[in-house]
């Protein structure tokens, strides 16, 4: 299924975390957070300024973004 979203709209995937740690414990889901960390997905053409002209966004599909 393909997204476009509109305006300066970005749709963005979570990266799953790590189950385990550098030390080799293994953290169970229960204890798990949230990933705050994604890959962008889809990324809308941008907002307009006060002219009317469209500004693109920085981010661009397949980016990694916090």
């Amino acid at each position: 299924m393909k997204f476009r979203p509109l305006h300066d709209r970005v749709v963005v995937r979570r990266v799953e975390s790590e189950t385990k740690t550098a030390g080799g414990i293994i953290i169970p889901d229960t204890a798990a957070e949230k990933p705050q960390q994604g890959e962008v997905i889809a990324v809308g053409p941008g907002a307009r300024d006060e002219s009317g002209k469209i500004v693109a966004l920085d981010v661009k599909k397949g980016d990694k973004v916090l």
